[in-house]
């Protein structure tokens, strides 16, 4: 079995490689760096303190400001639902298994290929199988107590 070699602080070292000599400008043609030191040849970028603020363009108006001001943002996850409540799926023939597809033919919900969750408002009058991505509490506990059932989409 190997030996383990303890760590001592003062063995420590950067890894090869990681740590590079900073550039001296200004010391001669020779050196690569000299005359202008990298800053090319005047102007406002040559200048000591020069440069312009992040977003300038030169005087026209930046992107920035000619953008419309909406507050907050939408995250990247953010996922928007149709939105149908019990009361809706009324209109809905009995016997039938109730899909976005079948939910989009009724009218209730504009894609069929969207996310689309039941919400509880109004009551069921008979048993049913409803398929969504989503249920309130109340609405899977209406449902099921009007002797239907509830599956989650695929």
């Amino acid at each position: 079995m190997p030996e383990h070699k303890s760590l001592n602080l003062n063995e420590l070292r950067p890894p090869r490689g990681a740590q590079k000599n900073r550039t001296r400008v200004g010391r001669g043609n020779g050196s690569g760096h000299g005359n202008y030191s990298g800053k090319g040849m005047k102007g406002q970028k040559a200048r000591a303190g020069g440069g312009v603020r992040v977003g300038f363009q030169g005087g026209q108006l930046a992107l920035i400001k000619s953008l419309p001001m909406i507050r907050g943002f939408t995250a990247r996850s953010h996922k928007e639902f149709q939105l149908v409540n019990v009361d809706q799926l009324a209109r809905i023939p009995d016997g039938v298994e109730v899909t976005a597809q079948i939910l989009a033919d009724a009218g209730l919900i504009d894609h069929a290929d969207r996310p689309v969750k039941v919400l509880g408002r109004g009551e069921v009058e008979g048993p049913m199988t409803v398929v969504a991505d989503r249920f309130s509490e109340s609405a899977r506990a209406k449902i099921e107590a009007a002797g239907g059932t509830t599956k989650q989409a695929d």
